[in-house]
């Protein structure tokens, strides 16, 4: 199994693992075509995969299945496509149900509770790749949750493409902050619930007192921000302004002042100048942006943008650098306030942890992944608090 992309994929490749469990002769590729970039990273992983297994089934699906079908399907490597939209469906794959449970390999558990995307942003591609919006049912998600504590996960993380947007199709159109408590109440045992990344105005009222108060719901906020400057905020067709992310982390850092802020941005977006490249500079350090997914932008095929006047690639790789400089700046920074003081980790598999706010730990040899330890860092080496 090979997972390329977004959380969501990572969620559902765990799903997809678990119902191969019994084949021996598949590799099957969850692509991403979020950038160009990205798609090239798919055929690059095809092409390795049947490198290393020139005998088995070669299968794709994901985004980059749905948006680049054709050139995929015309690799040679390739020997199947199976629609992003029906994944999960086992009648897809041809293939036997496993013989048993899989033990789980993860101490977080990823748990999908919505997929697809209504909005027309004007750089995005994925509405094409994921479909309409829809909702995981309470019900559902609760019993996703069970299966994976009882297999040993600690922590349960949200994800959705618009995470945000989950319950709008569900009867009584719940909001989120609805979901996040039923979790909460069914699973009191549950020490860490973690949410991916947010849609800054679809926080409903709910949620917000759960982000900044409920010791349960982990301080770390991932915001689909995009971009600091309101004129390509409009040109993007998001719905938020600059003023309207920096009052809610604002609202955010008066309730709970160790909440740790992520933010997406793209670089070079097109019509993007100097003074628009020096605002997504500034809304870095104004945020306090310390978890900082920096994309530079690439044309994808028929959206809007690309259309627009396009930035030069030497100018979008140069700010693309110095947006991650700024938001390394702003880590180093954070992590150094994180030493001397105690912090509950948990442990994973490779020797590291994380703190309630995503801070990396390097862990003392022995400890059990899974666990929850306490470590009180003294010093920062290669980015990870030890």
């Amino acid at each position: 199994m090979i997972s390329l992309g977004c959380r969501l994929n990572l969620a559902e490749s765990e799903r997809l693992r678990a119902l191969f469990a019994d084949e021996r002769d598949l590799v099957v590729v969850n692509s991403c075509a979020v950038t160009s970039e990205a798609v090239r990273q798919t055929r690059q992983a095809i092409r390795r995969a049947r490198r290393e297994r020139p005998d088995a089934r070669l299968l794709v699906t994901g985004c980059a299945a749905e948006v680049e079908r054709d050139a995929l399907a015309a690799m040679p490597e390739v020997d199947g496509l199976v629609a992003n939209a029906s994944k999960l469906d086992p009648r897809e794959w041809n293939v036997a149900l496993p013989s048993m449970v899989p033990e789980s390999r993860h101490t977080r558990s990823f748990i999908a509770v919505q997929n697809g995307c209504d909005h027309a942003c004007t750089f995005c591609i994925i509405p094409r790749g994921r479909g309409p919006s829809r909702s995981l049912p309470i019900a559902a998600v609760l019993r996703e949750i069970e299966r994976d504590i009882a297999v040993g996960a600690t922590e349960v993380v949200l994800t959705g493409v618009d995470l945000t947007s989950w319950g709008h199709d569900l009867p009584g159109a719940p909001r989120l902050g609805a979901l996040v408590h039923a979790i909460l109440a069914a699973f009191p045992a549950l020490e860490r619930l973690r949410l991916s990344s947010l849609d800054g105005v679809e926080i409903d009222p709910d949620l917000f007192d759960l982000l900044a108060g409920d010791i349960r719901v982990m301080p770390h906020v991932h915001l689909s921000l995009q971009h600091g400057n309101d004129l390509i905020l409009k040109r993007m067709k998001r719905r938020h302004l600059r003023a309207d992310a920096v009052a809610l982390v604002s609202r955010l850092n008066a309730r709970r002042p160790d909440i740790a802020i992520g933010a997406d941005l793209i670089a070079g977006f097109p019509t993007e100048d100097e003074t628009g490249h020096a605002d997504n500079l500034s809304i870095i350090s104004e945020l306090d942006v310390v978890h900082g997914h920096v994309f530079p932008y690439s044309p994808r095929p028929d959206t809007p943008a690309a259309r627009m006047p396009q930035v030069d690639s030497a100018t979008i790789r140069r700010r693309a650098a110095e947006l991650r400089g700024a938001v390394a700046d702003r880590r180093a920074a954070w992590l150094k306030r994180h030493l001397g003081q105690p912090h509950t980790v948990l442990a994973e598999r490779d020797g590291t942890g994380y703190t309630p706010g995503y801070a990396r730990v390097a862990l003392p040899l022995g400890i059990v992944p899974g666990t929850l330890v306490s470590v009180t860092p003294t010093r920062v080496e290669q980015g990870l608090l030890a």
